[in-house]
């Protein structure tokens, strides 16, 4: 589908989606995290180190984590700093380690070819520091294959602006929404190949922001390549 054929949604957007849909609608966040996981883990289809932050993308990564062991596709699993992780991220991080899996404060690339790049999502308004810094170019030195949660980390959602350092990204799976930031300034250079993926976000909360949605944006399936992202 053509980018000019579908609205996007800024970082506030992002927020404001996910406050309406739990006090308005009815859905979790907690629901809306899993099906961004499953969706997210059908990208990896190979070994894959998870490389997650502390928000909500961190959550993604953990429950794409999770489905990702269960496929025998889990290389590691690492966490900047997982005391930062609260509410449904932190949930997430429980049941991955309740089925056994090891989360670590260290990326390991070992008999991986894929990196599921979860560090930051759409909130970011300033360069990658520290360890947040260390890791994107870790994942960029890394020669794997990298698939990005929303936005490749270290780009800004709304400007397209690419922050010192960024991740390069083969791949970036968008949720609900294709992310503004995606679409102009060095967001085509950095993304790669643009997806879009369904994560049951009822229309119903883009229609009370003011958004109009296609109403048959999913009809082929529940996931779809935003053709001209690049161009």
């Amino acid at each position: 589908m053509s980018s000019s054929d579908l609205p996007t949604l800024s970082s506030a957007n992002v927020k404001e989606a996910d406050s309406l849909a739990h006090e308005r609608f009815g859905i979790a966040v907690e629901w809306l995290m899993e099906a961004a996981g499953w969706q997210l883990a059908r990208f990896c289809q190979r070994r894959t180190v998870v490389a997650c932050g502390v928000g909500n993308n961190a959550g993604d990564g953990l429950a794409a984590a999770r489905h990702l062991q269960r496929w025998g596709r889990l290389a590691s699993v690492a966490c900047i700093d997982e005391r930062r992780l609260h509410g449904p991220a932190e949930r997430e991080l429980d049941a991955l380690r309740k089925v056994g899996v090891d989360v670590t404060g260290t990326l390991l690339f070992e008999d991986a070819e894929m990196v599921l790049d979860a560090i930051f999502g759409t909130g970011i308004s300033r360069a990658p520091e520290g360890n947040f810094a260390a890791w994107i170019e870790a994942i960029n030195a890394s020669g794997a294959q990298v698939v990005s949660v929303d936005v490749p980390s270290g780009l800004d959602a709304d400007s397209g602006v690419a922050y010192a350092p960024s991740v390069q990204a083969h791949t970036t799976v968008t949720l609900g929404l294709p992310k503004t930031g995606l679409l102009k300034a060095d967001g085509p250079r950095l993304a790669g190949e643009v997806w879009v993926a369904d994560i049951g976000m009822p229309f119903e909360v883009y229609a009370a922001m003011g958004i109009e949605v296609p109403p048959r944006l999913f009809s082929a399936g529940d996931r779809f390549r935003l053709a001209d992202a690049r161009s």
